[in-house]
């Protein structure tokens, strides 16, 4: 991509160029607040996906639909597998009708989902209600296309951080409201995060601002369909490269997260309780980087730069993770560890979504974030069958070994090491056209 093509590929947003023209109330109104209200629908949001995580596998092996094994994997495997397919379309249809119509019915869909789930009295009911809140919960794209319209190109890192932050934040408390309130019953959590949903999406409604306007570059796409612009902005080689990064970081990560505490359990005998604490640590690392020095260092080093150190930093703390136990390091060791670990994370994540939001014109926002969006859901659906295979087909003679361990974590690392170096090279290729911001077409307005 080249200066001219960055030119055309970031023009101003309406509320840009109302906010040049009247900076004082323009930036007050239409960029800090909208993005206060996008935080708290993403965090509502993740708390609700955070109730799911310790309730669902137990709700569907009770007595009420004795599922599999399989069938647990495959109820899991639902909701992602739904976003895969429906984020970019949610990301297309807000381009061409508007964030926050697409925000709101997503939510109340969202809503129905979980009270689906709640209320469910057949297996296949409980499958309706995960695969309609996978549908709808496609809408982290929308947000982040949101964030991307009121904010300016050097400032959407620090924006995309917002993201990070709340799902840190909703890691953090979504597990432990469902831990408690599934004391008063299972289906309990699913109806309480229906009416978290419900209340976002009234609020949603009456406090948030539309940013695709009339005179909006998004708007002159209307008559074109979503899936043939999403399969246009996907021949944009510098998003393709991007999706594929986002791809390997995120499937290496899933392999972590999902045999994190089996090999805690293994090496430190560690229960669900201390790895929700450790979960818990990496929730809040998240939340302090992404929340507020994420946008200071994509200023400071670019986004580029920042995906690269980040992808390092995860590569040599997954290759050291394996050695960490108690007569090495101990506990100490092992929060060493998450914290680069959760450092790495946190500045791989925003500037991906960064880079792809500029990536692509303006009108394309929705679409090329929902890409992103899928990328991730498909890299979710792939790394935890991994990360499950390689740790128990690598045990020898037990279940989990230390050298299944280190199979597993180096496969990790290896995938994120491979990331990199796909990043260096893009980095060079892309050196110019983002290094330096290109100022928009229109800024003489």
């Amino acid at each position: 991509m080249n200066k001219t093509t960055l030119k055309k590929t970031n023009p101003q947003s309406a509320i840009e160029k109302s906010a040049i023209r009247n900076p004082q109330s323009a930036i007050r109104n239409m960029r800090r607040s909208p993005l206060l209200i996008i935080f708290i629908t993403i965090f509502i949001d993740l708390i609700g996906f955070g109730i799911v995580i310790p309730v669902l596998p137990l709700y569907a092996e009770g007595t009420q639909f004795n599922a599999t094994p399989f069938q647990i994997g495959l109820l899991l495997a639902s909701y992602s597998i739904m976003q895969l397919i429906f984020a970019p379309i949610l990301g297309g249809l807000s381009d061409k009708y508007g964030r926050k119509p697409i925000l709101f019915f997503s939510l109340i869909g969202t809503s129905i989902g979980f009270v689906v789930t709640g209320l469910a009295n057949t297996l296949l009911i409980l499958f309706a209600g995960r695969i309609l809140d996978g549908i709808t919960g496609g809408n982290l794209s929308t947000a982040q296309a949101y964030i991307a319209d009121v904010t300016k190109p050097e400032d959407r890192a620090k924006g995309m951080g917002l993201v990070g932050a709340a799902f840190g934040l909703g890691f953090i408390f979504g597990p432990l409201i469902g831990g408690v309130l599934s004391r008063w019953g299972v289906a309990v959590p699913f109806l309480f995060a229906a009416g978290l949903s419900f209340v976002n999406a009234i609020g949603l409604l009456f406090f948030l601002p539309e940013t695709v306007t009339k005179d909006h570059p998004a708007r002159n796409t209307a008559g074109e369909g979503v899936l043939s612009r999403m399969s246009n902005a996907l021949k944009n080689p510098t998003l393709a490269m991007l999706l594929f990064i986002n791809f390997l970081l995120i499937t290496a990560f899933s392999v972590m997260t999902t045999v994190f505490a089996l090999f805690t359990q293994y090496r430190f005998g560690y229960d669900a309780l201390y790895n929700g604490y450790l979960f818990a640590f990496i929730g809040i690392l998240a939340v302090i980087m992404q929340g507020g020095l994420i946008g200071r260092l994509a200023k400071m080093f670019g986004e580029i730069t920042l995906l690269i150190a980040g992808a390092l930093i995860l590569a040599v703390s997954l290759l050291t993770l394996p050695f960490v136990g108690p007569k090495m390091f101990g506990l100490i060791g092992l929060l060493v560890n998450l914290f680069f670990i959760s450092i790495g994370n946190s500045l791989t994540t925003p500037s991906i979504s960064s880079l792809a939001s500029k990536s692509v014109s303006a009108r394309e926002q929705g679409v090329a974030l929902g890409a992103t969006q899928s990328s991730g859901s498909l890299a979710r659906a792939v790394g935890p069958i991994i990360g499950g295979w390689l740790l128990y087909h690598f045990a020898m003679p037990q279940k989990i070994s230390d050298y299944s361990v280190v199979v597993t974590f180096w496969a990790s690392s290896a995938v994120i090491f491979i990331a990199a170096i796909i990043t260096v090279y893009f980095s060079r290729t892309q050196a110019t056209s983002y290094a330096k911001e290109a100022v928009p077409a229109d800024s003489n307005l």
